[in-house]
C-alpha cells in the first residue's frame, strides 16, 4: 500500500516517541527528565475510495482531510 494521499499528496513524517521519568514540579517532584527516545512514523488517516478522476472511476487511497473538505467525488 502507497502510504500517499492522491489528492493532497500527504504522506508518512517521522518523528519520536519520548520517555520521561519522575515527578512533575506541579505535583512536588524535582521535575520530569527525558530518559530515551526512539524514531518512530506518523502515518496518515488514508481510506481506499473509488473517486473520479478524468471522468473515470478509479480506486485511490485519499486522506479523511480530503474527504471532508469536498476535494473529491465520490462514486456511490
Amino acid at each position: 500500500m502507497l502510504k500517499i494521499c492522491a489528492v493532497c499528496g500527504k504522506k508518512p513524517i517521522t518523528g519520536k516517541k519520548v520517555v520521561r521519568k519522575g515527578l512533575v514540579k506541579a505535583k512536588g517532584g524535582t521535575g520530569s527528565k527525558i530518559v530515551r527516545s526512539t524514531k518512530r512514523k506518523f502515518l496518515p488517516n488514508l481510506q481506499k475510495i473509488r473517486i473520479l478522476i478524468n471522468n473515470r472511476p478509479k480506486k485511490v487511497y485519499v486522506c479523511t482531510q480530503c474527504i471532508k473538505q469536498g476535494r473529491i467525488t465520490k462514486i456511490v
